[in-house]
Parts: C-alpha cells; sequence; structure tokens
C-alpha cells in the first residue's frame, strides 16, 4: 500500500466572497498534492468553508437572512472557484456537516476527561473579524482612541460566562515540541513569531460563547457553543474520519497544514495543545505562506483593490494563473500580483518559450513526416546532452519541489525548457530537411522525448494544459519515475502513433489596455 500523505488548506471564512489569497492558498496546496501523487504517494486532500462564528452571525443579521442561509450560499462560490481553479480536492468539508459536529464534541469531550475545560467568566478583549481574543499588551490604539488587534482590527470588551482551556498547562509542552521538530512550522520567520509568543507565557483559553447560538454546541453545557477556533481546527481530524476511525484515520497525523501567516498561531499553538490534551498525534508541519497584494498594497474593500480570483482565471487562463502565483510569489513570503505580471510571466515562459518549443516541433512532425514519430536516424553527442540536461533540470525541480522551495523549482524546470530552445535553434530540423533527413529523425526525436519530460514535470503546476500537450503526443504515462528512457517512446512509434496538427497550449495573452497604459 502506497505511503499516505495528508495535506489541508485552512479552511476559509465564507462571510464574503473568495478572493486572490483564497485562491492563492489553494492553487498552492494542490500543486503540492498532485506532486505527491505522482511521486506515488496516496494523497487525501482537503479544503473547505469554516460557516460559524459572531463574524457569520452578524453578516447574516445584517443581511436580514438566517446564518445557515448565509453559509450556504456563500460556501458554494469558494467550492465553485476550486472547482474553476481545477484543485484536485478529495473532500471539500463544511463545518456545518453532522460528522463534523460529532468530531468537534468528541474531541471536546476528550479535552474535558483531560481535566483541561473548566467554567468561569471571561473579560476581555476580542476581535469579531479575527474571530479571536487578545491581551492588553499585544493592542495598538488606532485613529479616535480605538483600540486595535496586532492585525489591526477593532477589538471590543466581552464579558460572559465561558469555558476555559488551560492553555498556560501546555507551554512547555509546546516549547518542547518546537525544540524537538523545527521544521513543525515553517518557515523560519513564523517559527520564530511562535517562539516568541510562547515564551512570553500562555494564559488560559476562552473556549466557548453564550452572546449567539451559531455554532457547534458544547455537549452537556445547554446555552454554550464553542469558540469557532476549536470548531475549524478540528475539521481536519473530521477529514481524517475521527472519531470513529475506520480507513480515512490511516491519513493522520496531517502531514501538511497549508495557512496564512496570520492565523499561525492558531494553527501552531491552539491546535497542538488541543491535541495534546485529547491525546491525539500532531501534524508533522504548519507552513504559514504570505499575502498576496495587488501592486504591493494589501488588498481592501474600502480601497476598492479586491479582485475576483475567477476574474483573473477567465482573463489570463488558469494555467496561467496558477503558474504566475507559485513562480513570481516566492513561497512563505509576501508577493505581488498585477494582470501585467500576470501576461507578462505566461507569455515569457509558457507561451515563448515551452510551448512555442512544442508547437514548432509538433507542427513539423505532423506536416513533414505526416505525424510519424521520427525513426531512430543519426545521433550526435548533442542529442545525449540535451536529455541529461532535460533530466538533471527536472530531478532539480522534484527535489526542490519536495522541500517546498517552489519558485526555485520552477526556475529549475526552466532550464530544461532553455536547453531545448537552444537545442532546436542550433540543431535547424527545418535545413535538416533537405541537407540531412536521417539527422532530422534523430533532432526532431530527441525533442520529442525531452518534451514529454518536461510536460510531465510541470503537469503538478498547469495540469490541464501539460496534460492537453501531452494529449498530443499519446504520451500516456505520466509518472515522475518516467525521468530515465523508460521506452515510452519505442512503444508508442511501434503502435504506429501519429502526431496530430497540434492546437497551441499556452497561446500569447495580451496586457491589458489600462495597464499598457501605466
Amino acid at each position: 500500500m502506497a505511503d499516505p500523505f495528508y495535506i489541508t488548506t485552512a479552511i476559509h471564512y465564507p462571510n464574503g466572497r473568495p478572493h486572490i489569497g483564497h485562491a492563492y492558498e489553494m492553487i498552492a496546496a494542490d500543486a503540492i498534492a498532485r506532486f505527491q501523487r505522482q511521486a506515488g504517494r496516496d494523497v487525501r486532500f482537503q479544503t473547505g468553508t469554516d460557516e460559524h462564528g459572531l463574524k457569520m452571525a452578524q453578516t447574516a443579521r445584517d443581511r436580514g437572512m438566517t446564518a445557515r442561509a448565509l453559509a450556504d450560499e456563500m460556501s458554494a462560490f469558494f467550492s465553485e472557484m476550486a472547482t474553476s481553479l481545477h484543485i484536485s480536492h478529495d473532500r471539500f468539508i463544511r463545518t456545518v456537516e453532522a460528522d463534523h459536529y460529532r468530531a468537534s464534541q468528541a474531541i471536546w469531550e476528550a479535552m474535558q476527561a483531560s481535566g483541561d475545560l473548566y467554567l468561569d467568566r471571561y473579560e476581555g478583549w476580542y476581535s469579531v473579524r479575527d474571530e479571536a481574543f487578545y491581551e492588553e499588551k499585544e493592542l495598538t490604539e488606532g485613529e479616535g482612541g480605538q483600540r486595535l488587534s496586532p492585525q489591526g482590527t477593532p477589538v471590543e470588551w466581552t464579558a460572559e460566562e465561558t469555558w476555559f482551556f488551560r492553555l498556560s498547562r501546555y507551554q512547555q509542552p509546546l516549547l518542547d515540541l518546537y525544540a524537538a521538530n523545527p521544521g513543525f512550522i515553517r518557515p523560519e520567520s513564523r517559527r520564530n513569531e511562535v517562539l516568541r509568543f510562547v515564551e512570553g507565557g500562555l494564559t488560559d483559553l476562552s473556549v466557548s460563547r453564550t452572546s449567539f447560538d451559531w455554532g457547534v454546541p458544547v455537549p452537556g453545557s445547554p446555552g454554550h457553543v464553542m469558540y469557532v477556533w476549536v470548531d475549524a481546527l478540528t475539521n481536519y481530524l473530521t477529514g481524517a474520519g475521527y472519531p470513529d476511525g475506520g480507513d480515512l484515520w490511516r491519513y493522520w497525523p496531517a502531514d501538511l497544514h497549508v495557512i496564512g501567516k496570520d492565523i499561525v498561531r492558531f494553527h501552531a499553538v491552539y491546535w497542538p495543545a488541543f491535541l495534546m490534551s485529547a491525546g491525539l498525534p500532531l501534524p508533522r508541519e504548519v507552513f504559514g505562506h504570505g499575502f498576496v497584494l495587488n501592486r504591493g498594497e494589501k488588498m481592501s474593500k474600502s480601497v476598492g483593490n479586491v479582485v475576483d480570483p475567477l476574474a483573473l482565471a477567465d482573463a489570463f487562463g488558469v494555467d496561467a494563473l496558477r503558474y504566475f502565483l507559485l513562480r513570481d510569489i516566492s513561497w512563505g513570503q509576501d508577493g505581488s500580483y498585477s494582470p501585467r505580471a500576470i501576461a507578462t510571466r505566461a507569455n515569457a515562459d509558457l507561451s515563448n518559450s515551452f510551448g512555442n518549443l512544442a508547437q514548432r516541433t509538433l507542427s513539423f512532425i505532423a506536416k513533414n513526416l505526416e505525424g510519424a514519430l521520427p525513426e531512430p536516424g543519426r545521433a550526435d553527442p548533442a542529442d545525449a546532452a540535451l536529455l541529461a540536461a532535460v533530466t538533471e533540470a527536472n530531478g532539480e525541480f522534484i527535489r526542490l519541489f519536495a522541500e517546498q522551495s517552489i519558485t526555485p523549482a520552477l526556475e529549475a524546470w526552466m532550464r530544461g525548457v532553455f536547453a531545448c530552445n537552444q537545442y532546436i535553434d542550433v540543431q535547424a530540423p527545418w535545413s535538416l530537411r533537405k541537407t540531412d533527413p536521417e539527422r532530422m529523425h534523430a533532432v526532431l526525436g530527441t525533442l520529442v522525448r525531452a518534451i514529454r519530460l518536461l510536460a510531465i514535470t510541470i503537469l503538478p503546476v498547469v495540469p490541464a494544459s501539460a496534460g492537453a500537450m501531452l494529449d498530443q503526443f499519446g504520451a500516456d504515462e505520466r509518472d515522475h519515475a518516467a525521468l530515465a528512457d523508460d521506452g515510452w517512446y519505442a512503444r508508442k512509434a511501434g503502435e504506429g502513433f501519429r502526431i496530430g496538427p497540434p492546437t497551441p497550449i499556452f497561446p500569447r495573452l495580451d496586457v491589458p489596455e489600462e495597464e499598457a497604459a501605466a
């Protein structure tokens, strides 16, 4: 049985429509999931929506509808985005689902059995927008004396009866966890932030609310619903079959939680503490990626710079958007996008370099060899050198991508593409057609082999486009193990396979007019 690999995104809060940050997280996690499947892992990939909490209740009230109706409406937009962006998730989880209620109540009871829950009265600062409690020392002062959270969101003083979780009990166990597992929190900058926070001392955490009822009911405590983050974090267990066990339980603990840097505290402090209390294994890694900025500015509805990711996908193509986000935004850091940047990157790498390479090669074969795969021809050391360069580039891609060095991995892949373009320009098969047809066959056959390997390797990033390219020359086998000569070419030639007139896979993109004038 294949080695399991469980990857999750954060579940997204659907009090508004999805933005490019949600799309980025889904796309990155999807590329990692696809990469691991190609490597032979038994992957389970989960995303979804986090639908409870005061913010949802207030938004629903303001719109004159029930919280459940708002959750149904808005969650559908996130599910649609996942489908449109070719996200290969195994489950799109919603926290209103019955099995998630059972999982949330089961972990609550497990924490209660450990003596880590007690009833008391909470008085303190709460950010509705963040669904988070903050201590006085964490706050700053905004305009008009408004108290602000570390995220810059307004906080309000809250007082109510609540259940508390003994987070203070887990300060040293958490520090021990970070010391024993340096890779538990990545990148290093996020790890350092969490270390400073925990070393500064942990206070017990309010984990229930009585001021509203839109949430998972606390078992045995009428009038209390769970703090939304207890419920939200538990979704990862729900997706692995908790508390029933069964076949899905083989995926726990999760190998990777992909989340935004603004919610690292919840995943790297509260979540492992809850799991320790419940006696459950801890996830292996929490990765906090950076923000996607619109021309260097954080997106804001008030500023008017929030862009629908599906509009970008419609304008430039899904795979062009996927490629740009993973190629131009360093994994773990903030990065900017603009329509001009997306078009420029997609044109340079995908259209002009890789797409044009494949189009020139396959069109030449379709036209001059009636689509038949070229004969072995007269070999030259340059042929073996190209295949070695492509194999080296693809191998470097695999090594780097496995380490989540995504942008360097794509840079390595491009070195293979550049090697092919240099080879075709030097060998000039269009000239060999008249002067040395036997040599032309060898050149074209070498290029077909190289393009196939490059297309297989880039499949996790641009699955639809690379898949369509592979379809054009009948390349059914699409595993990373095919980096060496696996006999594919000889098999297809023996079957008499013919390449039809190819369709351009990566059409050149136009820069929008308003961008061209900028």
